[in-house]
This record gives C-alpha cells, sequence and structure tokens, in this order.
C-alpha cells in the first residue's frame, strides 16, 4: 500500500500546495485562470504534438480503445440522467449536468499527470485518445442535451459552434498536427523539438497546481445526497463502465486492448470531473451542485484513485 500511496500523495500535495498559496493570498483564483491557459493552450499541446507525432498511427488510433470509452461514458450519462430524473426527481437541465460530472473526466490536468508516474509510455497516447472522444462526441452531446426541447434548431446550432470552437482549441490542432507528422514520417528540426520537450515538461506540475488553487473558494454546504451521487457516479461508476465496455468489445471481435492501455482508460475515467464543469454549469444556472461536486470528487478521489491502482497491482484482473 505503501508503494501505493508514494504513486498517488505526490499528486495531491501538489494540489495542496496550489490550494494553500491560493487560500493564503500568494496567488489569487486570477492567476489561476493565467496559469490554466498556459497549460491548456502551450504546454498540453506541446506535450500532445510531441507524443502523438513520435508514435505510428496505429497506436494512436486504437479502436477498440476509443468505441470502449465512449460505450462506457455514454453507458454513465444515460443512467446518471436516469437516476437525477427519475429517482431524485430533478428538472431536465440539473439531471444532464449531474450526467456531465458523473461522465467527463479530467483528463488533461489530473489524468496525464497521474499516468505520467505510472504507465509514462503511454500516458501521451492515453491522452490523446480521450480528447477524441471527449471533445468530438460526449461534450457536444452533452451540450445538446442542455438545450432547451422545444428549439430544434436552437439546440444544433449550440454543437455546432461548440464543434467549432472545438477546431480551434490547440489541443486538437496539436492532436491533427502530430498525426500528420507521424503519417508522414516527419520530425521537427533538433533545436525545435527540445523546444518542443521543455515546455511540455511543464505540463504536470502545473496542471495539478491550477487544480488546487481554482477549489479555493468552493463549499459542500447544503449539497446533500446530489454530490455523493455525482461522486459516485464519477468515481466508481464510470471506470466501472469503461472496464466492462474494454472486456466486453473483443468478445464482438474487436482486437483486445494492451493491458496498459486497459489499466490508462479505466484509470482516466476514475479521474475527478474535468475543471470547466462548473463554468459549462453555470451557463444554464446549475453551478449550485456542479462547483460543490467538483470539490467533492476531487477530495475523495485521493482514496479511489489509490483503491484503483491497489486491484490493479494485487489482483489478476488484466491478466
Amino acid at each position: 500500500m505503501l508503494e501505493i500511496l508514494s504513486v498517488t500523495t505526490p499528486i495531491y500535495v501538489l494540489i495542496g500546495v496550489g490550494f494553500l498559496t491560493t487560500r493564503w493570498g500568494l496567488f489569487n483564483r486570477d492567476d489561476m485562470r493565467v496559469f490554466g491557459r498556459f497549460v491548456l493552450n502551450i504546454a498540453l499541446p506541446a506535450m500532445l504534438f510531441r507524443t502523438v507525432s513520435q508514435r505510428s498511427i496505429g497506436e494512436i488510433l486504437n479502436p477498440t480503445y476509443l468505441l470502449a470509452y465512449l460505450a462506457g461514458t455514454f453507458v454513465v450519462i444515460f443512467a446518471g440522467f436516469f437516476w437525477s430524473r427519475r429517482v431524485v426527481g430533478l428538472n431536465r437541465s440539473s439531471s444532464t449536468v449531474c450526467a456531465m460530472g458523473m461522465a467527463c473526466s479530467n483528463s488533461g490536468y489530473v489524468g496525464y499527470p497521474i499516468l505520467l508516474l505510472i504507465l509514462a509510455q503511454i500516458a501521451g497516447v492515453a491522452l490523446a485518445l480521450n480528447l477524441i472522444v471527449e471533445n468530438l462526441v460526449v461534450i457536444p452531446s452533452l451540450l445538446l442535451m442542455l438545450e432547451p426541447r422545444q428549439d430544434g434548431a436552437g439546440r444544433w446550432e449550440v454543437v455546432a459552434k461548440s464543434l467549432l470552437r472545438v477546431a480551434g482549441n490547440p489541443l486538437i490542432i496539436a492532436l491533427f498536427c502530430g498525426v500528420a507528422m507521424s503519417l508522414l514520417g516527419w520530425r521537427l528540426p533538433t533545436p525545435l523539438e527540445r523546444s518542443v520537450d521543455m515546455v511540455s515538461a511543464t505540463t504536470s506540475g502545473i496542471a495539478l497546481f491550477v487544480i488546487g488553487g481554482m477549489l479555493v473558494g468552493l463549499s459542500l454546504r447544503g449539497t446533500g445526497s446530489r454530490v455523493a451521487s455525482v461522486a459516485i457516479g464519477k468515481l466508481i461508476a464510470h471506470p466501472l463502465a469503461v472496464f466492462a465496455a474494454m472486456a466486453t468489445l473483443p468478445l464482438f471481435g474487436m482486437a483486445p486492448v494492451a493491458s496498459d492501455l486497459y489499466m490508462a482508460g479505466v484509470l482516466m475515467a476514475a479521474m475527478p470531473m474535468m475543471g470547466v464543469y462548473p463554468t459549462l454549469a453555470l451557463a444554464y444556472g446549475e453551478e449550485g451542485i456542479a462547483a460543490p461536486a467538483l470539490l467533492a470528487t476531487t477530495i475523495a478521489s485521493f482514496f479511489t484513485l489509490s483503491a484503483w491502482l491497489w486491484l490493479f497491482k494485487h489482483t489478476a484482473i488484466l491478466a
């Protein structure tokens, strides 16, 4: 168990440093937004480009992983929506926001740094695959669900705008540029390659620091069972659904996922929700559940991720 904690503890120490330095006034939340933009627009794209451009296209575009992660995610979306709508009795918008919290992982800020510690060889590949699923399918689908039912044209317009924003996202641009370099067999000149390496090396530490700083000011007061259901859905149901999908697809003739990538996919699903979750919820007046859920899930993920790592290490579930 100490070996597991030696992996997870540094992650949450950095998150804690971000939280405390922001809480004590050395930085403020606006500073975290600046740091976050650096990670999202410079450091992560550099890392993603480097990883993808140096691998074969077959390693990057793994159809079983993509389909399994997508299937597991949509199972959780539909189950989370049904639970929130029919069992808890929330309205349609609130139910969709709860489902979003259960199904959208923080792949870049938390997932990649953790995978870099335990599965460094395929951490970038897993991130690239998750970005494809999350940005091109999952988030646009959830935005479509959030739009008023009676305004069909408006709903599709929102999704179209979302896809246009995705197309201009530096992460997606870096992904496709890396794929092009891989297909053409090109490499950057050595000075440029070293520059990209230097920038990409800053990704994990700053990303975790930002997550901690963004948690300052969030509160769990008065959140009740809704936050608990979102946290359970995100940290337990989502990885279980992805695990089951990856185990099931080979039964229908698809190539099995290699054990390290299998583990990476389950761990990516077990991450807390994306950092922009409260921001997206705010646009629909649902930040009251999203912000506390982000705080609770990030704290609880220390224990659940440690448990997942223990299971992978001490059982033969991927043998």
